[in-house]
């Protein structure tokens, strides 16, 4: 989806019903029904806690993530991934979900993250494709799919929580994945682990991250 980049003269917080939702699916925005949209706006994702980093991690690409929200229920959040600034609205749902995405400029992005609610989370976010991808028996995939892992490694306050995290074409697909023998607990399903839930996440001396 092909959107310019939004002025900061749109980003005060409290003005934000008067960006243009023509292009952003209003009606499902609201319901948070994805049944008919088509899959570029749909995120399909599983989430997993590993047992061990994979070896020569720093040998695959890397960003730097900064992301904060600015509302949690339905999802709007800011983002800096390296030099590049957006902002995201996700839908209802766990492992697939209505997603857009906006691209901002620096101030923008600046602006709306100071009118942004609960933790700034920090994360360096590897990215590891996925040789052979292993999927059930009864799931053949028309062509072998090109498949990554997102492995963020999170700074404090969060540190040393470190999650997987794989987006998939299709739901059948997200369904049928055998993850690698490194994953450990899947955790999709468990909203602790959801990053706009991890932004309300308050902290004491003695808080662990999760």
């Amino acid at each position: 989806m092909k959107i310019g980049n939004i002025g900061k003269e749109n980003m005060d917080k409290d003005n934000m019903e008067n960006i243009n939702n023509e292009n952003i699916g209003k009606e499902n925005m609201e319901t948070g029904n994805i049944e008919n949209l088509d899959n570029e706006n749909i995120e399909i994702e599983k989430k997993y806690m590993i047992k061990k980093l994979p070896e020569n991690l720093e040998h695959y690409p890397c960003k730097i993530i900064e992301q904060a929200y600015l509302n949690t229920a339905p999802v709007v959040r800011v983002r800096k991934s390296n030099d590049t600034y957006y902002l995201t609205y996700k839908g209802s749902g766990l492992m697939a979900r209505e997603e857009y995405n906006l691209p901002l400029d620096e101030a923008s992005y600046r602006h709306l993250l100071t009118k942004a609610d609960g933790n700034i989370i920090s994360k360096k976010r590897y990215v590891i494709p996925i040789e052979k991808p292993q999927f059930q028996k009864n799931f053949v995939p028309a062509i072998e799919p090109a498949l990554s892992i997102e492995l963020d490694v999170f700074a404090p306050p969060f540190a040393p929580l470190v999650m997987a995290e794989v987006e998939f074409p299709s739901v059948e697909m997200a369904d049928a994945f055998i993850p690698p023998a490194w994953f450990d607990e899947e955790v999709t399903n468990n909203p602790e682990y959801h990053n706009s839930v991890m932004s309300r996440k308050q902290f004491s001396d003695t808080t662990c991250p999760i």
